[in-house]
């Protein structure tokens, strides 16, 4: 099987989380922590805003299925990249509007994106932060498709239920 992956920050990783799993080609979600200096963080210390992590997801997918470009578009609709360091009620550099990208091919995708969402899709100014992977931090256990083992939570029918109901109408021809 052909794979490729892409790293992503928009907010809790929860939430991208339960988004990305849903779409044809996508092998696997996985939620982490990237963007900082510090080694082998928690989500304690990124949470405390010390590390200079931002909670990520790592998505795995098949480019014969999906493609980069697809997986970026549904990036700029499902979180606001026009936000500093902020999601909703998710406030912190660990929550900021991130791409990590693994290779030169996937930065042009990335910027070519970014320069038409910044022209035709936002009125105000990206915040998005482009940058290559050094390191991605697999998050702990309980954080992994948290929406899927948790869906009483208060934030799974506060935040990610109403995010979900969003997205499947938008992308109902993507999902798998």
């Amino acid at each position: 099987m052909n794979e490729d992956s892409i790293v992503l920050g928009g907010g809790c990783f929860w939430c991208l989380d339960a988004l990305y799993r849903r779409l044809k080609g996508v092998i696997k979600v996985e939620t982490g922590y990237a963007g900082g200096t510090a080694e082998n963080p928690t989500y304690m210390s990124v949470y405390s805003g010390t590390t200079g992590h931002a909670e990520v997801v790592r998505v795995t997918f098949d480019p014969k299925v999906i493609q980069l470009k697809t997986l970026i578009d549904i990036f700029w609709a499902v979180h606001d990249p026009t936000t500093l360091n902020k999601q909703g009620a998710d406030i912190g550099t660990d929550y900021r509007s991130i791409i990590l990208y693994n290779s030169a091919d996937q930065k042009r995708i990335i910027a070519d994106s970014m320069l038409y969402t910044a022209s035709k899709l936002w009125s105000e100014s990206l915040t998005t932060e482009v940058k290559q992977l050094d390191n991605f931090y697999l998050a702990e256990p309980e954080h992994q498709n948290y929406a899927e083992a948790n869906p009483a939570s208060g934030y799974c029918r506060v935040v990610i239920n109403p995010k979900l109901a969003k997205f499947k109408k938008q992308f109902v021809g993507l999902l798998a």
